[in-house]
């Protein structure tokens, strides 16, 4: 008998993976959580029956989330991840030697316990030294801090159960609080292609316009997240994205990516139609 691990991307739109075996399922104080090996994909974490990561693509999100300001900001010292719990964006961060300190804030200790023992290829540079790891609401942490990170990513779920509070605009004035005075934010900005998940797009760059001066949208392609479209918002109190970026001192650290390369990142930018319709709507 075959198994399928099925996510519903809309009332009328299923995706679905077939799974060899379940490797872990839990149920936490915020979500159930399911680990699941595939022939397709590798290991697929779900989250409340929502594929957050696969091993064959996560690659594609960590490092545009990471990558892109990493590459703008000149001097990244001090940075904050709020979610990130399966430890993709860490993993990215820590390759800079600049990088001073990371602090990780994760409402589930058990997502992170989970994919340290099942997704090692992710949560493998969380015991960086480098590393500080806050088990608490990302938005109550946010409240407390002022003038302190370079570089603030908000890796978070989707915009309801745990993560819902990510997304408002009072969350992102704090992270405008909470950065130095050139610092930079990134989230994760949802799809523009299905009507439900453009909403919550729409929603949450309207308050990220509301709170920065430099708000701008980018792009990337990860095959198991709905429609495969998914948008990344870069949100700045100085840099512009891709006018103020020094490409060649990035290249010159050598990193060995898969996806995120310098022409990509300025070409990233680069959105269809439909996409700035929908953002001008709310601008």
């Amino acid at each position: 008998m075959d198994l399928w691990f099925t996510e519903n991307h809309t009332e009328n739109v299923r995706f679905s993976i077939k799974v060899d075996k379940q490797l872990y399922t839990g149920q936490s104080e915020f979500q159930r959580i399911d680990i699941f090996d595939s022939e397709e994909f590798g290991r697929v974490l779900a989250l409340d029956g929502y594929v957050m990561l696969t091993e064959k693509d996560e690659f594609m999100y960590h490092e545009m989330i990471v990558h892109v300001p990493m590459c703008v900001h000149p001097n990244p010292r001090k940075i904050l991840v709020i979610g990130g719990g399966d430890g993709g964006t860490v993993r990215e961060l820590v390759k800079y030697s600049s990088v001073e300190s990371v602090d990780l804030v994760e409402i589930d200790e058990e997502v992170v316990t989970a994919c340290k023992e099942y997704l090692p290829q992710t949560a493998g540079m969380l015991e960086d030294p480098r590393v500080n790891t806050h088990f608490e609401d990302g938005l109550k942490f946010i409240r407390h801090h002022e003038n302190e990170y370079d570089l603030i990513i908000v890796d978070s779920t989707d915009p309801f159960g745990p993560g819902e509070g990510l997304f408002t605009r009072e969350f992102y004035g704090n992270c405008y609080k909470a950065l130095t005075d050139d610092g930079i934010m990134v989230n994760q900005h949802e799809s523009p292609f299905y009507a439900n998940d453009a909403y919550a797009m729409q929603r949450a760059h309207k308050q990220i316009v509301n709170s920065f001066p430099i708000a701008r949208v980018y792009q990337a392609h990860i095959p198991t997240y709905p429609s495969g479209h998914w948008l990344f918002g870069f949100a700045s109190k100085k840099y512009h994205p891709y006018n103020d970026v020094d490409f060649e001192k990035w290249k010159k650290l050598g990193l060995k990516l898969k996806y995120y390369n310098t022409n990509l990142h300025s070409a990233s930018f680069a959105l269809p139609t439909y996409v700035e319709e929908l953002l001008k709507d709310v601008e």
